[in-house]
């Protein structure tokens, strides 16, 4: 007969109550937003009780305003940077035969590969076995067995490149940095849900809710904070002196006129880098204290007891900080930049090389900025719109199905507020084509009813009663209400899986309003009718 266990009942009424609860939040959003700012500062904050669930469905960029950026990343950079690290061991592995091969000149061509020519060509066969020596295996999967260095001559000259199996490893390799160090440096500030895709090959597709303008964003990400240190060869220069090969010319960050002179091999790189922190110097002055990894530690260590006295150069995206003299050996890997700096200042130097270096340089294809008032808007008519179709639907399904129609109504409602503590406790960002979603939901959720009723009515006919008959109507619209939600379903998963911004936002909300439909359709709108059935004991029905 018509009966549900009572561990069922309680099943049931404890998810939709603990759904509810989770949506809870949303209807006080600002007042709960302000609780959640106040709780990650570590301040308190009387806007909500601490008892009560806080997480909030994030609003998308079309929702809440903020910037829009595409960038392309410069992966040809990247090339460049491993052939300057590359001469000094091209040129230490040559100069210990420099008896066969004889002197080494490093000649003028591309950036991305090393052009090397020898007083005796007679010998390039040899200074080619003795740089193959250079050459590793491509560390990725699918390149095994093949090298990264590509070496060979050409015109009396030895050229060394990246292979192309490496220079794929590379960019991939470089993608993957640039999107970690974006995210965590507009993480460094806060942002609420940013939006970090990689799209194509050397593009990557920002979006951060919230944010001022799209300038904001650019200062924000766009600044490399390539922090290198490297040996100085002669200080005091003018714009006008000459760098030789395996050397670079950089202005002072204090005073642009005055120029080092330096080797372009550095030392350490920020990408050895694990802490930064804004501090303050012997003088009292604001400065950035830094420390490196145990690799960079070493390096550090050691060259500073080699060089007791020389002058060493602190440069940050070319432009030298700082160049002290090596007063002692450094062991520990932990120092301090200094510079006329203000407190604002270090402490923005410090969350950029905290953030990390970006491997390559970034050009914004596209940048857009949008205002919260059109959020606004958009909130302002998606919300009518949800109005406008539950109101239809709840209407309908009332003159429809009089009091079971009654019954779907009420299953509809705390349908919507499941949807909504799903998307809390998942930390989904709600979109406009996510809207879209929920309002398609509204019109889907009352379909499984609509099998289930109508089924009924069929069985009212033929069955010995009213309890028989809704028993029957269940069980028989049950494989086409699987059926017709699972196909749906899968389009949901598809969307999501091969989507992305927009497409992924309404695809979440359509998956998530099926599984709350059917839940609601099949044990909420049953419970409810049986208890009043077993209350009221009805000798006939009408639906």
């Amino acid at each position: 007969m018509l009966q549900i266990a009572l561990w069922k009942r309680l099943t049931i009424w404890f998810l939709c109550i603990g759904g509810l609860l989770l949506a809870l939040p949303n209807a006080f959003y600002s007042r709960v937003e302000t609780f959640n700012d106040a709780k990650l500062l570590n301040e308190t904050s009387n806007g909500w009780p601490s008892f009560l669930p806080s997480s909030l469905v994030s609003l998308g960029l079309d929702l809440r305003g903020g910037a829009h950026l595409l960038a392309e990343v410069q992966v040809s950079d990247v090339y460049e940077q491993r052939m300057a690290a590359l001469w000094p061991d091209v040129r230490d592995i040559l100069r210990a035969e420099r008896n066969k091969v004889g002197t080494i000149r490093l000649q003028k061509g591309k950036l991305d590969e090393l052009r090397i020519k020898l007083s005796s060509p007679s010998e390039i066969d040899t200074g080619i076995n003795l740089l193959k020596s250079l050459a590793k295996p491509v560390s990725s999967i699918g390149n095994v067995g093949k090298l990264d260095l590509d070496i060979i001559s050409e015109n009396d000259e030895i050229i060394v490149r990246l292979s192309d199996a490496e220079r794929r490893a590379t960019d991939d390799r470089t993608m993957q940095q640039a999107l970690e160090i974006i995210r965590r440096r507009i993480d460094e500030v806060g942002t609420r849900e940013p939006t970090i895709q990689r799209q194509g090959s050397d593009r990557i597709l920002i979006q951060v809710p919230g944010i001022g303008s799209a300038s904001e964003l650019k200062q924000l990400i766009g600044t490399t904070a390539q922090l290198t240190f490297q040996p100085v060869i002669a200080a005091g220069l003018n714009s006008n002196s000459l760098a030789g090969s395996g050397e670079e010319l950089l202005p002072s960050i204090d005073d642009p006129t005055v120029f080092y002179l330096l080797d372009a091999g550095a030392v350490v790189t920020g990408e050895e880098l694990v802490d930064a922190q804004p501090n303050f110097d012997q003088n009292a002055r604001p400065a950035v204290t830094f420390r490196f990894n145990p690799s960079g530690a070493r390096k550090f260590g050691d060259y500073t007891a080699e060089n007791i006295g020389q002058p060493f150069a602190i440069i940050l995206d070319k432009e030298v900080i700082s160049a002290p003299t090596i007063q002692s050996h450094i062991p520990g890997g932990s120092g301090i930049i200094t510079g006329s700096f203000t407190i604002e200042e270090s402490t923005e130097l410090a969350i950029l090389l905290r953030a990390g270096a970006l491997p390559a340089g970034l050009s914004f294809l596209e940048e857009r900025t949008i205002g919260p008032e059109l959020g606004a808007d958009s909130i302002k008519a998606g919300k009518v719109a949800c109005i406008v179709a539950f109101g239809a639907v709840l209407v309908f399904m009332a003159s429809s199905y009089g009091l079971f129609g009654l019954f779907a109504n009420v299953a509809l409602l705390i349908n919507v507020g499941l949807i909504f503590g799903l998307l809390s406790s998942i930390g989904a960002t709600l979109t406009l084509p996510g809207i879209a979603g929920i309002v398609l939901t509204i019109g889907m959720a009352v379909d499984a009813n609509v099998l289930i009723f109508e089924r009924i009515r069929e069985e009212l006919v033929s069955a010995k009663g009213p309890a028989r008959a809704i028993e029957l109507g269940y069980e028989k619209a049950m494989s086409a209400i699987l059926d017709a939600n699972i196909t749906t379903f899968i389009a949901a998963v598809i969307l999501f899986v091969m989507g992305s911004g927009p497409v992924r936002g309404f695809s979440i909300t359509l998956g998530l309003g099926i599984i709350t439909s059917v839940f609601t359709a099949i044990f909420v709108t049953r419970l409810l009718i049986v208890i009043w059935f077993e209350r009221r004991r009805p000798k006939t029905i009408e639906v």
